[in-house]
């Protein structure tokens, strides 16, 4: 185990890992920063360049941008009061009234240490309970992977919508998707309509891009013509460590928070925007000073920044053991894995445990480079903030079209992602999500492999095949649940409304 973890180490302060490292920090905390751009989207747009890399590092990088991006969506919150990613809406309340008074510097130094914090916790919490839970998938079948590609794909259809319907019909139209390619029983290409590159399926990574990342710049160039430029506050009071009486008044905050976030985030489906509401609302519910909240309490900040990034760590333990993505950018980062040849379950700890491992302890690494980069970064990301969108949405097309040619050198992989950023495009528009239909896409075929040879074992008898198994029988009831929870709290949500 010694020379195990000798290895890793090793391997983390590699050459190659500590500039994916730097790249996915540095990275993620500008792609955060910029309002518009998401941690999603940055993951999509750096999956391309790690097809070439060390796996290891790779998945590292990915990692890093995800974290980051989560974490620099505080500072465009505060500065603009305009949150840089959905999961900073919660910190825009009090971050913003506290650079209004003259104390942005407070409020950035809070937000860094805080989301460093729980970056960690969440990451030791991925390095202690993910190995001994991917044990559990030994024990899977076909009926098992077949009930679990079921029960990630009505968890993230129902809980990344407003709607259920809306978040189901992009999970079936993802479905539909992942039909098209060779029949995985007679070898006959299904619609492919005579076009050979489709006989191995629709491209996944091209399809990634162009749902969370060319979409995007259509969306913001709608308003690009009538954006207005933005002016960041000034941090005038600035110091890079955080004193005492801070630390004293926020380590409980802190560390409540990161639990929350490190739960929240290991549930199918609830991600960073959650947590971060969740987090503010505990924070403001054990604070002595409940009065403050709104006019710049810093436990406002630190509060939802520590739960957000702790749901990072948290999204990705399902992820590693079961192949669940947590979190829309879990599901894209799911794909990352899938390029590189990593299967979740229990060969990422045994056959691949060296480019696990390695990927896990950098991530506890990135997160505590998180708070060294944002200080440093912090008093320069406000010319960051001030980019406007017809600058910036070419830059990323060039981007989604370099990245979409690099994975196969091929003119029709660049095609596949225009039409799905239309369609991505056109989905935003009418209120659905994108991630259930990569969700679709990547378990689909999973889903129709296990029911195919379940159907083959069972012998005629598949209803008494699947209750006969006891994790089969469990996964049916998860299944259920997210399919019957969203009704029921919109249903309580009408009722407080009404009372």
């Amino acid at each position: 185990m010694e020379l195990t973890l000798l290895q890793v180490i090793k391997h983390v302060f590699s050459f190659q890992c500590l500039i994916a490292m730097a790249i996915g920090v540095v990275g993620g905390i500008v792609v955060g920063a910029l309002p518009g751009l998401t941690a999603t989207m940055g993951v999509a747009l750096l999956v391309p360049v790690t097809f070439g890399m060390d796996p290891a590092a790779g998945i590292l990088m990915l990692m890093a941008i995800y974290t980051s991006a989560i974490y620099g969506g505080s500072m465009s919150a505060i500065l603009l009061h305009t949150p840089g990613t959905p999961a900073s809406a919660a910190t825009a309340i009090d971050g913003y009234a506290l650079t209004q008074q003259g104390q942005a510097g407070t409020a950035i130094r809070v937000s860094t240490y805080s989301s460093m914090v729980g970056g960690l916790i969440s990451s030791f919490f991925l390095l202690l309970l993910a190995p001994p839970l991917s044990m559990i998938s030994l024990k899977f079948g076909p009926p098992e992977y077949f009930l679990l590609a079921l029960f990630g794909l009505s968890v993230i259809s129902s809980l990344t919508s407003g709607s259920l319907v809306k978040g189901l019909i992009s999970a079936v139209f993802g479905l539909l998707l992942g039909t098209i390619g060779v029949d995985v029983n007679t070898g006959f290409p299904r619609f492919t309509f005579g076009i050979t590159s489709l006989e191995s399926g629709v491209s996944l990574v091209p399809a990634m891009i162009g749902l969370f990342s060319l979409s995007q710049v259509f969306i913001m160039s709608e308003t690009a013509r009538e954006e207005k430029h933005r002016e960041a506050n000034a941090i005038r009071d600035w110091r890079f460590f955080p004193s005492l009486s801070e630390i004293k008044a926020l380590k409980n905050t802190v560390l409540r928070s990161s639990i929350i976030g490190v739960i929240i985030g290991m549930l199918p489906g609830a991600g960073g925007d959650i947590a971060s509401w969740v987090g503010y609302n505990e924070a403001k519910r054990f604070s002595k000073h409940p009065e403050k909240f709104g006019h710049g309490a810093i436990e406002g900040v630190a509060g939802p920044e520590a739960a957000n990034n702790a749901v990072t760590g948290g999204a990705l333990i399902p992820l590693f053991t079961l192949g669940i993505p947590g979190s829309a950018t879990a599901a894209v980062l799911l794909g990352g894995l899938m390029i590189h040849g990593l299967i979740p379950g229990r060969e990422l700890f045994t056959k691949y445990a060296e480019i696990t491992y390695t990927a896990m302890v950098g991530f506890i690494f990135a997160n505590i480079f998180i708070g060294i980069a944002g200080m440093l970064l912090a008093r320069y990301v406000t010319y960051v903030t001030r980019v406007p969108a017809r600058v910036l949405a070419p830059s990323i097309v060039a981007l989604c079209v370099i990245g979409s040619f690099a994975i196969g050198n091929n003119m029709f992989d660049v095609w596949t992602m225009v039409f799905f950023g239309g369609v991505g495009y056109l989905m935003r528009k009418y209120g659905f999500h994108p991630a259930p239909v990569v969700l679709g896409l990547i378990l689909g075929p999973m889903a129709e492999l296990g029911f195919r040879q379940s159907l083959l074992l069972a012998k005629g008898s598949i209803v008494s095949y699947y209750l006969s198994r006891p994790i089969s029988v469990v996964l049916l009831v998860l299944i259920v649940a997210s399919l019957i929870s969203p009704v029921i709290l919109e249903r309580r949500m009408q009722a407080k409304a009404n009372a």
